[in-house]
């Protein structure tokens, strides 16, 4: 039986994501798990290879049908030959772009069993021209998957976003019943899969103290969010809330909790980094196909210097080929929405 082919983007070109690559070809409590396949520049691969004394990639091709084992499938991109580290510019924005369009066509197409991405820099993306803010609405858009939200997992914590890559102020605006009852459903399924029974959640407050019975905010939990659980708890998911986000995580609760449902990005990425960073994992909720990801940025401050630590990739490729191995990926049934 043939291993699960995992298709890895290297990322930004000028960040740590191509060493990051190189580590995981070469790391050996991998290999007999699965064939990782860089989605990257092999030229530049070979330069960060000789920046950081890593060895160099022993195969390359230019087609993913061609891929056989682990190796680098090429997509070269122009100015790659110009890219220096810790740079942020046009060219590496487009060649981040360009390696996870390559490599969601790839899943797409069945050549390869699951997608596993190194970080992109937002600022580079932009001022390629890319219309995304970042992989979770890119992956989104181009497997047409309405439902879809990011969600950070651990050992120690889980953590499914309402909202991400927007700022505070645009926060209120974009909740909705709908889309929290959706953000519930999609954690709960997940978790259920990757415990193997129901899971069980907490939804956060927007506002200090969970509002405070309309003291602060807008009357969000009241409005929203309250009305959200009732609905997600009909449904028969075990979910409680909303809970104030400043006491949601304390330790006990962690104990009792699968995932918690946080209503913006820094409300769950927070705790999640502080008890498990380096370990954890980004995933794609609502997709079509299994796509996985380090909870790192690019880190362009120690690029090519050998220092980046591969862990958050190494988990991020295991939970890729646990949820690949599944017969089919199940989809949540959409909730009634009134």
């Amino acid at each position: 039986m043939s291993l699960p082919q995992i298709a890895v983007t290297m990322g930004d070109p000028a960040g740590v994501g191509p060493e990051l690559c190189l580590r995981l070809l070469n790391e050996p409590s991998l290999r007999g798990q699965c064939a990782p396949v860089i989605f990257g520049d092999a030229s530049l691969l070979r330069r960060v290879a000789r920046h950081c004394a890593i060895p160099e990639p022993c195969r390359v091709w230019d087609e993913p049908r061609d891929a056989a084992g682990s190796g680098v499938v090429n997509v070269p991109v122009a100015g790659m030959d110009r890219v220096e580290p810790g740079s942020v510019d046009a060219a590496s924005g487009r060649a981040s772009a360009a390696f996870v369009e390559a490599a969601i066509a790839a899943v797409q197409s069945g050549q390869m069993d699951a997608l596993v991405t190194c970080p992109v820099h937002k600022e580079a993306l932009r001022a390629s021209g890319v219309p995304f803010p970042g992989h979770t609405e890119l992956l989104a858009a181009r497997t047409g998957s309405p439902r879809a939200c990011m969600m950070l997992t651990s050992d120690e914590i889980s953590c499914a976003f309402v909202t991400a890559h927007v700022g505070y102020q645009d926060v209120p605006a974009l909740l909705s019943v709908d889309r929290i009852v959706e953000v519930i459903e999609l954690a709960a399924e997940a978790l259920s899969r990757l415990r193997g029974r129901a899971a069980r959640v907490v939804v956060c407050g927007l506002n200090p103290h969970a509002g405070e019975h309309g003291l602060f905010g807008a009357g969000e939990e009241e409005r929203l969010i309250a009305p959200a659980v009732e609905r997600a708890r009909a449904l028969g998911i075990e979910v409680a809330g909303p809970l104030p986000p400043d006491t949601a995580f304390i330790a006990e609760r962690r104990r009792i909790t699968d995932v918690f449902i946080c209503m913006y990005h820094d409300q769950g990425s927070i705790p999640l980094k502080a008890l498990a960073f380096d370990r954890a994992v980004n995933v794609t909720l609502g997709l079509p196909l299994v796509r996985t990801s380090v909870d790192h940025g690019t880190a362009l401050d120690i690029a090519w210097q050998g220092r980046a630590h591969p862990g958050s990739l190494f988990a991020a490729v295991r939970l890729a080929v646990q949820l690949s191995s599944s017969p089919a990926i199940p989809q949540p049934t959409p909730c009634v929405c009134t």
